[in-house]
């Protein structure tokens, strides 16, 4: 088990390195976004709406393929879209994500009460002021477990790269499965994947508490 263990660690950097740049730059943007999905503009909140529909209506496996095989085909600049399969990868998961986060913060922002507008601008705080301070806290609170929910999933979907090749963990275990004709190997990846979502469910606890106090 431990033999198997060093064997997969080759793969954790591409696991690791995908869910963190994911969190990292996906939960920003699906902020961002459910604030313009939220918006008066609707000719923004259309173009957002179009997109968001097409990220949660079709599978993530798709994308993935899309945007390492199918960017390259497009007219004129497909030879200027050609990525490496993590960077491809990243992409995808970034954009997918953060279309899920932004409909996870649209319903925080509309759970939040319009008295808390009005006294904000009564007590003399402007749009910005108001959203930072007094709109954003509540929705957190309210979206927390629906985020937590989300990452523990990207902890999983992150298995999906392997299908172009990503080197991540999954990919070491089917090789070493396929070499050793033994499955042990899905029992240490499986191991890797509950400690991982094991540590996010106490994190995301921890917050929970922290910010209902």
């Amino acid at each position: 088990m431990l033999k198997l263990f060093g064997q997969l660690s080759e793969g954790i950097k591409y696991t690791l390195g995908l869910f963190a740049i994911t969190v990292v730059i996906a939960i920003p943007l699906g902020l961002l976004l459910s604030f313009i999905r939220n918006s008066k503009y609707s000719f923004f909140r259309g173009i957002l709406g179009g997109y968001i529909w097409l990220m949660r209506g079709t599978p993530l496996l798709l994308q993935l393929y899309f945007f390492y095989y199918g960017l390259t085909f497009i007219p004129g600049i497909g030879q200027y879209l050609v990525m490496d399969r993590f960077s491809a990868a990243c992409l995808a998961f970034i954009l997918n994500y953060a279309a899920y986060f932004c409909e996870i913060f649209r319903g925080g922002l509309l759970s939040v009460d319009k008295g808390q507008y009005e006294a904000a601008k009564v007590l003399g705080f402007n749009q910005a002021q108001t959203s930072v301070k007094i709109v954003v806290p509540q929705m957190l609170r309210v979206s927390l477990p629906s985020v937590a929910n989300e990452c523990i999933t990207l902890v999983k979907d992150t298995s999906l790269i392997t299908a172009i090749g990503v080197t991540e963990i999954l990919y070491f275990t089917k090789g070493a499965v396929n070499r050793d004709a033994n499955p042990i190997a899905y029992v240490a990846a499986a191991v890797f994947y509950l400690l991982f979502t094991l540590i996010l469910t106490r994190l995301f606890k921890y917050l929970e508490k922290k910010m209902a106090y």
